[in-house]
């Protein structure tokens, strides 16, 4: 049986864009897109705002920042997320074709970026409603998974055009200083497993192991997947914070948001994606998978776990600060304060058992 296609619904009330300039704008710098233009937005996701264009029969994605984020900034680079797209068409298949880029923010309030759509089915939370996710589905989309993840760290990022979009030497330091500094301009509450577990990664960061292109939000719901194969994987999106650097790192943000049977519920209510249905890898098999496919070693995967929550956490933590701060009234973002504490408790847990598992003594 065929699955639904993503929709999208809509436009949230404070999210509207003026279509007026849009079509002035590409009127000028984007003759493909001149016509009317019928917006819808797809109402999920809790990062940049994603919007359906219908122009002339055909259909576009635009993304742009969301409101308010210039006070947490880069990981809401539209330009950033627009080169690599540029970068990585012709050389990896599994991406969106990008369109046209506006970097006026004049036009709709914001920079943003225009590319295809590419129609399928995203598994947007834990218990989708998808049919056909069977062991045997799970066990292959698992499989898919961790191949998908290697192809794109196999990419050879210089001869595509993206040597000069990270800095690799010294890239996990920066990260543990980064998103350390990151939590603390988003503080809103005293959480002491946040502090503990950014003094155990800067106590115990390992050098680098390799450079790659790494996605650095790499998981199910930013899969597009085949509608009569849910184990093929048609597109990756959400590629704003991707750039250059250690493939570990972006491995332990994966096992981060892989939820496994034997968690705390609470793990299971932040709604990351059917990880935790039968069939799927537990986070240890994903990672051996991994490392058999890539030849890297398992030696310190505590530690990239246990950044990948930290990581997650502070994402989190932006975002209910732009909550607090009245940017957004989404209601979701309300309980995002409940998830950065249980994430920085799960890392806790993990540092103390030594383990990636779940229950692990």
């Amino acid at each position: 049986m065929t699955n639904p296609i993503d929709i999208a619904t809509a436009v949230r009330e404070g999210e509207e864009l003026d279509t007026d300039n849009l079509r002035a704008w590409f009127a000028e710098q984007a003759p493909e897109l001149q016509g009317d233009i019928a917006v819808e937005q797809f109402p999920s996701g809790h990062s940049n705002l994603t919007y359906l264009l219908r122009i002339n029969g055909d259909e576009y994605v635009l993304r742009r920042p969301p409101f308010g984020a210039e006070k947490i900034a880069r990981g809401h680079d539209m330009s950033r997320e627009w080169t690599v797209l540029s970068a990585l068409d012709g050389h990896f298949d599994a991406i969106p074709k990008p369109i046209t880029y506006c970097e006026d923010a004049d036009v709709i309030g914001a920079p943003f970026y225009v590319m295809e759509r590419v129609r399928g089915v995203i598994l947007r939370s834990a218990n989708p409603d998808v049919s056909g996710l069977d062991e045997d589905t799970m066990r292959g989309l698992s499989e898919a998974f961790v191949d998908t993840l290697v192809a794109i760290h196999e990419i050879d990022y210089e001869s595509c055009g993206l040597g000069d979009v990270g800095r690799p030497t010294g890239y996990v330091e920066r990260q543990i200083e980064g998103w350390t500094k990151r939590y603390r301009r988003a503080r809103t509450d005293e959480i002491p497993a946040m502090e503990e577990t950014a003094e155990w990664l800067d106590a115990k960061k390992p050098s680098e192991v390799g450079v790659s292109v790494i996605h650095n939000d790499f998981k199910y719901d930013n899969f597009v997947l085949h509608p009569d194969d849910l184990t093929r994987v048609e597109a990756v999106l959400d590629w704003e914070m991707a750039t250059v650097g250690d493939p570990l790192m972006d491995l332990g943000t994966s096992l981060a948001y892989w939820v496994e049977p034997g968690d705390p519920e609470v793990l299971h209510a932040l709604d990351f994606g059917p990880t935790a249905r039968a069939g799927n890898f537990s986070r240890q098999q994903l990672a051996e998978r991994y490392c058999e496919r890539s030849g890297l070693e398992l030696e310190n995967i505590v530690f990239y776990y246990v950044y990948g929550l930290f990581k997650v956490a502070v994402i989190g933590q932006q975002i209910y600060f732009r909550y607090t701060e009245g940017d957004t009234d989404d209601p979701r973002f309300a309980m995002l304060i409940d998830a950065v504490r249980a994430l920085s408790k799960r890392a806790v847990e993990a540092i103390g058992r030594r383990s990636i598992s779940a229950g692990s003594s």
